[in-house]
């Protein structure tokens, strides 16, 4: 067992070594031949590339379903019929990326076939983010008005979620009926909806959107712990904190996400304030140090105690929202954390413990915060470090995860073993940020812009057709 572990200590470590010497050398020897625009436009392209092999083996085997399933060539559905959770989700893709004969393709299914008049229950959270926020961004990328008539009509479907004693919403939904359950939920869930509602009210000039969402925000926040923390489950009926656990991480994860991003796309002064007020109960009880670098732990909100010293790939999401709040070398600190854990292991696991690298959830789900946050930190620092390690990014997706049939999760990332999925967030996450990562300003202009989470953009200003420029 210990010549095992050695080995093992040994070989990782020649590939953290390799992957380092390969960012650091390549962009130089590139760049002995030519300059870094043009490095950075390959680059762009072979992403481009990627994302029409994924989308070519979606349309051939999942053509008008949620999902591919790229091993078993076949497609899978999240409820008992479609909702084009994939075409929805990657439209805007298509559209920023120029790839007009898909993206007029993907539209006329959307157009032709999209209907959420439907006896299914849904998760309001997971269709918000995913089909209201895509519908949403595409009608302000394409000004098709049968996008925005969509998203009314899913919305006004959703809105009895908010009928609870206290406003929070309940999980779920039926499209058809209106029946709600789910009553015991978490942050994430409760108060990643106002970006979503609030365009949806600029654009139809209908408040009620942004009013429910809102209300449901402030109420959660009212619950806060007296040092100034969420938990991770609350009853929505009657306010009851039922697990007190405080992280960063999935579950509570884009309530933090929204506080931020619904004061920076409609410059609220109440999400400011509840923003800055969460951020420092979050960098006060939940940063840890190990060895000098920067880590989010899992606490007790009553206490602030440490709980567990876990982070993972959805916490990677973190580094975006400091540089987005103005907190540049905080973020910049935990970032070079969220690389260090994807190197660790060539890719980066669900979850690990950080004082010690070892790994809590071996799997991998194409999960696209890690590249988000680099993302982020290019746009607000221009250091040519993270269009290297966008490189690295790319480069270790492409060689674990592509598949004969397109991309697959992995169950393990030591052994690689694959599992039969393509979420559809890899369309609009994974490729969306690494193409932007690499392509010019005006493929989208950054400071224009507030993205969902579901890397939906939505813009700040936006005043009808015409006014989302998009060039190519």
């Amino acid at each position: 067992m210990k010549v095992r572990s050695v080995v093992r200590s040994a070989f990782l470590g020649f590939v953290i070594l390799s992957v380092i010497f390969e960012c650091a050398l390549s962009p130089k020897y590139l760049r002995a031949q030519t300059s870094r625009n043009d490095v950075m436009q390959q680059y762009a392209k072979r992403v481009k590339m990627e994302f029409l092999f994924a989308w070519d083996n979606y349309r051939k085997y999942a053509w008008g379903h949620d999902e591919l399933k790229p091993l078993t060539k076949t497609y899978y559905d999240w409820y008992r019929q479609s909702i084009l959770m994939t075409p929805v989700d990657a439209y805007d893709t298509m559209v920023l990326m120029g790839l007009k004969r898909e993206a007029q393709a993907d539209e006329k299914l959307i157009d032709d076939s999209l209907s959420f008049a439907k006896d299914i229950s849904v998760s309001n959270f997971e269709i918000t983010i995913r089909m209201l926020g895509g519908l949403l961004s595409g009608y302000e990328l394409n000004h098709d008005k049968r996008f925005l008539a969509l998203a009314t009509d899913l919305a006004n479907r959703l809105l009895p979620v908010y009928n609870s004693p206290t406003g929070m919403p309940y999980r779920f939904v039926n499209l058809k009926t209106g029946k709600v359950s789910g009553r015991i939920s978490n942050p994430a869930e409760i108060g990643t909806e106002t970006l979503e509602m609030g365009t949806l009210s600029r654009l139809t000039g209908n408040p009620i959107y942004f009013q429910k969402a809102k209300k449901a925000v402030v109420t959660l926040f009212g619950h806060r712990s007296k040092i100034g923390l969420v938990g991770s489950a609350i009853n929505v009926e009657t306010g009851k904190w039922i697990d007190p656990e405080s992280h960063i991480s999935g579950g509570i994860d884009s309530y933090y996400e929204y506080l931020l991003k619904a004061w920076k796309l409609f410059g609220d002064k109440d999400f400011e304030r509840m923003w800055k007020e969460s951020a420092a109960a979050v960098n006060e009880y939940l940063a840890q140090r190990v060895d000098g670098e920067l880590w989010y732990g899992h606490v007790n909100m009553d206490t602030g105690k440490l709980v567990r010293p876990y982070f993972g790939a959805l916490d990677a999401y973190f580094p975006a929202e400091l540089a987005l709040g103005g907190e540049l070398k905080r973020a910049e600190e935990l970032q070079n954390s969220c690389y260090k854990m994807w190197l660790y292991y060539g890719i980066e696991p669900e979850q690990i413990n950080y004082t010690n690298m070892a790994i809590v959830d071996s799997a991998y789900v194409l999960r696209p915060e890690n590249i988000e946050s680099n993302y982020y930190m290019w746009e607000f620092t221009h250091d040519p470090e993270y269009v290297c390690r966008a490189e690295t990014y790319f480069n270790t997706f492409v060689y674990n995860c592509k598949v004969k049939n397109g991309f697959a999760s992995l169950a393990n990332v030591v052994t690689k073993r694959k599992i039969d999925e393509t979420p559809s967030y890899m369309f609009a996450e994974v490729f969306k940020y690494l193409y932007l990562t690499f392509s010019p300003p005006t493929a989208l202009p950054f400071d224009k812009v507030i993205f969902n989470t579901e890397c939906h953009p939505l813009w700040k200003n936006f005043k009808g057709p015409g006014a989302a420029p998009v060039r190519h």
